[in-house]
């Protein structure tokens, strides 16, 4: 338990260094005072959120069942965006927003964002509903795309697994 607060902690020095807290000063400071949470509140919140996030998705997807294509985009495209807010509670807002932006995730944080938003579009503007589907599952694989960058090796080895695949 005590590695993966380690992990999760909000504690970042080499990360966060000297360049940031001295462009922002004592806001800085005061901003990271005021939202220190422990670690078991941190815990419920990412849970709750992440939970809400899956509920909004999974009521989405039933409306796809009623033909209703806009409140099945939204309702995605929310939950998932609920979901990946969640992690803001393990790691805080900040850090998130630095590794989502770092140069392994670059890719595939830009396809998430990309692909949310053509789904809209499609369901919203467009009234088009087999492209919001074809949007949605491709805003589902950049997700897991995005996802797994935080495993290590795991984009190798799906990489592998898809050449053994193919290559067979």
């Amino acid at each position: 338990m005590d590695k993966l607060k380690k992990a999760l902690s909000r504690d970042n020095d080499e990360e966060e260094g000297i360049v940031t807290q001295s462009l922002l000063g004592d806001t800085y400071s005061q901003i990271s005072d005021a939202s220190t949470l422990s670690f078991a509140t941190r815990l419920k919140c990412f849970a709750a959120c992440f939970c809400i996030g899956i509920v909004l998705s999974i009521i989405g997807t039933i409306l796809l069942f009623f033909q209703n294509w806009t409140g099945f985009a939204i309702l995605y495209t929310i939950g998932n965006v609920v979901g990946l807010c969640s992690t803001c509670f393990l790691m805080g807002p900040l850090k998130q927003i630095k590794k989502m932006f770092q140069e392994t995730r670059l890719i595939a944080t830009i396809l998430v964002f990309v692909m949310m938003a053509l789904t809209l579009c499609a369901a919203l503007w467009w009234h088009i509903p087999i492209l919001a589907i074809i949007f949605c599952i491709l805003q589902f694989l950049a997700l897991t795309w995005y996802a797994i960058s935080y495993i290590p090796f795991a984009r190798d080895a799906v990489k592998k697994c898809f050449e053994g695949c193919i290559g067979s």
